[in-house]
């Protein structure tokens, strides 16, 4: 099993040193890919220089791709894969870095569940001094848990499957390729999330409940230049695409697709509120207001996170190999 971390990047060379060196010093050696588009800082000279300083040494890992013209962020994902040779892809944006075993104890636990082809971990968000502000919850009870195929779009609908942001997510390179690969017309917008839903369909996934990587908060980061509408629009549009795709034994006790709309507009007016968008908020609770199931997926949403850690229907627990220790 051979991985591939893929660090996209655009004009952040200091955040992404940071990002490429975590990467080469993975306790299991793998390819790094970084895939620029079009810096316009010395992120090309410096990774150049540094492949070539690496190749005079004998070591091949690290591979400099350069967009013809600027893409965006969907298209750089998408060209890394193709440009990797790995089993498995370890997606990174340079404002994130992985905890140096992550790659190790990823590999370790899809050998236990071959069928896998999307594994997920706790990550910390931390800010630009790398202190940690928060912790991703836990999915299940056990170090590690799998999720069969047919469950998991009912899981990620009633968001007790949450995969996270790329930083968390490794996934099988051939599933992607099958799936079509990240939609350029959403951008930096669930982009991966859209990405997660479709690898999905190709097999059983996988969590670790354990902190393997660190996503960094701060006022650069690409999402704080879209709006609340925006990002409700297209959370919208990811969650009726998850609801077509519940399996059938389980769509007789889905909410309706109109609730979870409503679900979603209060979500959202709560995030309205803290940024004291004042007016985002009331036109986003408008008519949600009035839905009682909507409260109630917003209330049980916010009671799983509560209960992180304990049995999930949808988790089985799998028990770690004997030749990684989770105590070191």
């Amino acid at each position: 099993m051979k991985f591939t971390i893929v660090i996209t990047t655009y004009n952040r060379l200091a955040l992404l040193k940071r990002a490429i060196a975590r990467s080469l010093e993975q306790t299991v050696p793998c390819e790094v890919v970084v895939v620029d588009d079009c810096s316009q800082d010395e992120t090309e000279a410096y990774v150049n220089k540094l492949s070539a300083q690496l190749q005079a040494a004998g070591d091949h890992r690290l591979i400099y791709h350069r967009n013809t013209h600027n893409l965006g962020h969907s298209q750089s994902v998408n060209a890394g894969v193709q440009k990797a040779s790995g089993d498995w892809i370890k997606a990174l944006d340079d404002d994130d870095y992985l905890a140096l075993d992550c790659i190790e104890v990823m590999r370790a636990a899809i050998a236990l569940r071959p069928e896998a082809v999307i594994c997920s971990c706790r990550a910390a968000q931390v800010d630009e001094q790398e202190q940690q502000l928060s912790l991703t919850d836990c999915v299940g009870a056990g170090e590690i848990c799998y999720v069969p195929q047919a469950d998991i779009h009912r899981g990620m609908l009633l968001e007790q499957i949450p995969f996270g942001t790329p930083v968390q997510v490794a996934f099988r390179r051939d599933a992607f390729l099958r799936s079509g690969g990240w939609d350029s017309s959403l951008d930096g917008n669930f982009d991966d999330i859209d990405s997660w839903v479709k690898i999905a369909q190709f097999g059983d996934a996988l969590f670790i409940n354990r902190c393997l990587a660190y996503r960094t908060i701060w006022l650069g980061a690409s999402n704080r230049r879209l709006s609340l509408i925006k990002r409700l629009n297209t959370h919208i549009m990811v969650k009726r695409k998850i609801h077509a795709l519940v399996a059938a034994q389980y769509r007789h006790e889905l909410p309706s697709v109109g609730t979870v709309e409503r679900y979603l507009k209060l979500h959202w007016a709560l995030v309205a509120l803290r940024q004291g968008a004042w007016r985002d908020a009331l036109r986003f609770s408008a008519r949600a207001a009035w839905s009682p199931q909507a409260w109630y997926l917003l209330l049980q949403r916010k009671l799983h996170r509560r209960r992180a850690g304990l049995p999930c229907v949808f988790a089985k627990p799998l028990e770690m190999s004997s030749v990684l220790s989770f105590s070191r």
